[in-house]
């Protein structure tokens, strides 16, 4: 279930993770390792706008231009949905950036969702990379 979409998100977030590291932000990463998932992000980024240019029909005439693709959008929610759940396991409940952390993740995804309907409706169009 799912579909595309759903799982290169999911292969974001698993790079995500690896990213930021298993002691969070302040544990280092080596550059070599670091280099490798941000190239697999930008092919997962890229067969994400591909399969969007393939699946979405072409813009109107007029449509205002969106300044990302929808692959950097969903990498850009793969990053926060890994740090509201690391929040969510390592803050206190009544720790601010607990709240922050779900604040950022609840307007990319509201700003996701207007994304895809105004592209669907006409509305609004993609950058072509």
């Amino acid at each position: 279930m799912g579909g595309p979409l759903l799982w290169f998100a999911r292969d974001l977030a698993v790079l995500h993770e690896r990213r930021i590291g298993p002691g969070g932000p302040e544990s280092p990463i080596a550059s070599a390792a670091l280099l490798e998932i941000d190239r697999r992000r930008g092919e997962l980024v890229m067969a994400i706008d591909d399969w969007v240019a393939r699946s979405v029909p072409e813009h109107r005439l007029g449509a205002t231009l969106h300044t990302e693709t929808i692959g950097a959008v969903i990498d850009r929610l793969a990053e926060s949905s890994v740090r509201a759940h690391r929040a969510l396991m390592t803050l206190d409940a009544d720790d601010d950036r607990l709240h922050s952390a779900w604040h950022h993740l609840a307007e990319l995804s509201d700003g996701y969702d207007d994304l895809v309907r105004d592209v669907l409706e006409g509305r609004r169009r993609l950058p072509e990379w």
